[in-house]
């Protein structure tokens, strides 16, 4: 195994010219911003935790 040159690294990632992390195009499932990925979690987190205590706190108002 060897280490890719610069040009080889481009057209693995399907770019031109110098490719850099900003550059590749590479995603996550969508999410080109890996860095947030886990904020984004955390705040998916807490919207199902509020959407579930509320709909705990209704059904409980209902008896």
């Amino acid at each position: 195994m060897r280490t890719l040159t610069t040009a080889e690294v481009c057209t693995v990632a399907g770019g031109t010219g110098t490719c850099t992390p900003e550059s590749s195009g590479n995603d996550l499932m969508g999410v080109t911003n890996s860095g947030g990925v886990g904020r984004d979690l955390i705040n998916i987190y807490e919207g199902a935790v509020a959407a579930v205590s509320h709909v705990i706190e209704r059904v409980a108002n209902a008896f």
